[in-house]
């Protein structure tokens, strides 16, 4: 299975892809969409949007995750992630990528085991889980291949429920 996380942001979306073979995981690319800052806003999230769809049409990834934000610090804040979200959220549907959202806190808890963790400290448990050795791996990307990690954890987990439902039942 191949899956793209994202860390959306205004001035520097992350994504990454990994692919999953049972247990291994492999990055295939990672980085950051970054929209020219001199531009309009709106032509900002369109830049977002054109990239990603590029991305996806590129990479052609089976789901995707997304970082679902819980809070931000002001309601301007609040207002441009929400409008980048948007973007984001158009350029998947105009690909019909299926999408799971998942808080920070579960992102964080899949990947270091603890849901308060640093990026600092997200950054390199992704790298060791997928075996990379980039020091100038971003933190924005390297939040978003721990959505990645993350979904694919859960995936995991529900095929392996789903597995023992099937032979509960036979």
């Amino acid at each position: 299975m191949r899956v793209l996380g994202l860390d959306p942001s205004l001035h520097s979306t992350g994504f990454g892809i990994i692919e999953s073979e049972g247990e291994k995981l492999q990055a295939i690319v990672y980085g950051i969409i970054k929209p020219e800052i001199r531009a309009t806003f709106y032509q900002r999230l369109n830049d977002i949007r054109i990239e990603l769809e590029k991305i996806v049409d590129c990479y052609r990834p089976d789901e995707v995750a997304i970082e679902n934000p819980f809070y931000a610090r002001n309601v301007r804040t609040a207002l441009s992630l929400g409008q980048v979200r948007g973007a984001v959220l158009v350029a998947l549907a105009s690909r019909n990528c299926p999408l799971f959202e998942y808080s920070a806190l579960e992102i964080k808890k899949a990947v270091t085991g603890y849901g308060q963790a640093e990026k600092d400290q997200v950054q390199r448990m992704v790298k060791i889980l997928l075996n990379v050795d980039d020091d100038r791996m971003s933190l924005d990307a390297s939040d978003a291949l721990a959505a990645a990690i993350c979904h694919l954890n859960n995936r995991r987990l529900e095929l392996r429920l789903e597995e023992n439902q099937k032979k509960e039942s036979t």
